[in-house]
């Protein structure tokens, strides 16, 4: 098998056809008939499954594999991989905001640079402008909050050699965040500008953005930890400079210090302080349980169309 095409499904009925079209003719372009198409049904509650179905049993180079339940974008893809069997790997969107046909030109890089992957980059973020300065900020501040350089504006869109895919599923974490696996997996990578197209509403939520940037800094940053801890020293040592101005005051004035609402406001103050610490210390916490539980990341219903 020369070339997989990755996609998952979700609410994506309206592009599958067309997605398998243009899918199936950029990839016989390239490697004739040994290619297979991949279709991971995240919990669509569509008739996604339905239509993948359906093509899979008219097309014995496409293979469902249904999910039991929705498990996220994340998860799914790496699901998806894990079932290709092709000597390159091509991910992608299936909802053609990303065209199919991007395979071609990918490839030729690919072949002519001898790298590892070719990876999609916009050279405009879509979307309005909030979309696109909360864009651009949290790639500006990824790489100096986690460590981790990750290219500004990249798309779901790659291709990647079968050794770079291999290493890419040594990674077994159950909180994933599969845009730093790219990056910390290594090997030689280049980008390639693309242009994104806008054919339906994101079904990423801004709570949900939010949540995939804590989940993004957790999972390769201990930063946050080493901030607290900073934090607090600095705050034991202004209160004991504190402390030791009012007992001065106090021996030398023979005046105690008043005002009530001055210590009220500090509680409320190093309370609301403390708290979030402690929210932060229970994320880490929550994500360590959750690793060592080691339950897997998705479970499989079934899966169509591939032959034993």
């Amino acid at each position: 098998m020369k070339l997989s095409v990755v996609a998952t499904l979700y609410r994506s009925e309206a592009y599958v056809p067309e997605f398998h079209r243009r899918a199936s003719a950029a990839a016989r372009d390239i490697t004739g008939e040994s290619y297979e198409i991949v279709l991971v049904n995240d919990g669509s509650p569509d008739g996604s499954l339905d239509i993948a179905v359906g093509i899979s049993e008219s097309d014995p180079h496409v293979v469902v594999v249904d999910l039991s339940r929705n498990f996220g974008h994340h998860r799914a893809m790496m699901t998806g991989l894990a079932h290709a069997r092709g000597e390159h790997v091509f991910l992608i969107d299936s909802d053609l905001e990303e065209e199919p046909e991007w395979l071609t030109s990918f490839h030729a890089q690919l072949a002519a640079q001898g790298c590892d992957v070719v990876f999609g980059v916009q050279q405009t973020r879509k979307g309005g402008w909030f979309e696109r300065w909360s864009g651009d900020l949290f790639y500006r501040l990824l790489p100096t909050i986690s460590g981790v350089d990750m290219p500004r504006s990249m798309v779901t869109s790659r291709l990647m050699t079968r050794r770079y895919v291999d290493a890419l599923l040594l990674h077994e974490e159950r909180e994933i965040d599969i845009g730093g696996l790219w990056v910390i997996t290594g090997f030689e990578q280049r980008s390639q500008v693309v242009k994104k197209h806008s054919t339906s509403e994101s079904t990423y939520s801004l709570g949900h953005k939010f949540s995939l940037l804590v989940n993004s800094i957790t999972a390769f940053s201990n930063l946050p930890l080493i901030a607290i801890f900073y934090v607090g020293l600095t705050m034991l040592l202004v209160s004991g400079a504190f402390a030791c101005f009012f007992i001065a005051q106090w021996l030398i004035v023979d005046q105690p210090v008043s005002g009530w609402t001055s210590i009220i406001v500090t509680l409320w103050l190093i309370g609301g302080m403390v708290i979030l610490f402690l929210g932060v210390i229970g994320i880490y916490l929550a994500k360590m349980f959750s690793e060592v539980k080691h339950r897997p990341y998705t479970i499989i219903r079934k899966v169509y169309g591939r032959q034993p």
